[in-house]
């Protein structure tokens, strides 16, 4: 594969920026098989988000021949109080993820926060020197990477070495490239800002979308709250689509869903078709009686956006036909996932 496919492969959507192109494109011409993450703490259920439209970016990243790593950060799911912050529930939950990621993705490498701990002696030390340039003050607003804010939220001593350990994560598994959603954007830029005063190699970093949830759209005061208001999440069971969900499920979050007609500003059900459907299919029908325009047929999203944005598709007509499409991505997915009774209480106590 020549290193223009590389490119397009790695930048098409889900993906929103890349830091930097130019250092993308110099690191395919110079390296087959770079080295890539993306760091995901351990907690509730698998959604859209969390799994589907995270994975179909890996999995652009392995078709460009990237060396693909899925890194279960169990330290930091127990620092941010997941999962109740019970190591026995972390690591019950860990196995559901990796088994999870590697049905969906075929090829990716799972590695657990303990494991490169426990191997790696000189990590503790790393982080030690790391610290030492990052203050307290540029630690306390990073805290937006975990879904905290420091307004809101009592924060513990322990939280705050959340950031510095992610950071020191990227060195210590000798990464050329970081991948993550949109919310985790504070600490890449942190890493590109301390890793050269020490001397460490710099990452490309990879910021894909973060998918919405089916509710109306939450504003915050910044940028950084505001993925973490509206984002598609594992504890609001309602407004998630999640790969455990029956049809009938599905299509009842959907009918429910926040999609006012002609509305195209964050409207999660276009998103939906946006960024997950458009990904899979290369046309989507939208079936419909004669009286209401017969069927129709989409080949881009642009034209369907389009047809919404001038109230030539009715809402009712979107949710139905994203509904379907969902539907059929989940159904083979959900049939692979083994959720044993005793894996489904311990999320749904701690969630």
């Amino acid at each position: 594969m020549d290193v223009t496919e590389k490119i397009r492969l790695v930048t098409r959507e889900p993906t929103e920026e890349v830091v930097t192109q130019e250092e993308l494109l110099n690191l395919f011409n110079t390296n087959i098989h770079p080295k890539h993450y993306i760091g995901l703490e351990i907690s509730g259920f698998m959604h859209l988000g969390s799994l589907i439209l995270t994975g179909f970016k890996i999995n652009d990243f392995i078709k460009a021949g990237v060396k693909c790593t899925v890194f279960l950060a169990d330290w930091h799911t127990y620092l941010n109080n997941k999962l109740g912050g019970d190591w026995e529930k972390i690591r019950m939950v860990s196995k559901y993820y990796a088994d999870a990621f590697k049905m969906f993705c075929p090829g990716v490498e799972i590695v657990e926060g303990s494991q490169l701990y426990e191997s790696r002696r000189g990590y503790w030390l790393d982080l030690v020197k790391f610290s030492k340039n990052m203050s307290l003050e540029r630690t306390m607003r990073s805290l937006t990477i975990m879904g905290r804010s420091t307004e809101k939220d009592k924060i513990d001593l322990g939280q705050l070495f959340y950031p510095p350990m992610q950071a020191v994560d990227i060195h210590t598994m000798d990464l050329d490239i970081v991948h993550a959603g949109m919310d985790q954007r504070k600490i890449h830029m942190l890493v590109r800002e301390i890793f050269p005063k020490m001397k460490w190699k710099v990452p490309v970093a990879v910021h894909h979308h973060i998918l919405a949830g089916l509710g109306e759209p939450e504003t915050a005061q910044d940028s950084d709250s505001d993925f973490v208001a509206s984002k598609m999440s594992k504890s609001k069971s309602a407004s998630g689509i999640f790969v455990h969900d029956i049809d009938e499920e599905i299509n009842s979050k959907f009918k429910k869903a926040w999609c006012p007609e002609g509305i195209i500003d964050k409207n999660p059900v276009l998103e939906i078709s946006k960024y997950i459907i458009f990904h899979e299919f290369n046309e989507v029908i939208v079936e419909r009686p004669a009286k209401f325009g017969g069927n129709v047929t989409y080949t881009s999203y642009q034209d369907l956006e389009g047809d919404f944005a001038q109230k030539k598709l009715h809402p009712s007509d979107l949710k139905t036909t994203v509904s379907k499409y969902v539907t059929d991505i989940i159904r083979p997915i959900r049939e692979k996932i083994v959720l044993t009774d005793e894996l489904s209480e311990a999320i749904k106590k701690t969630t």
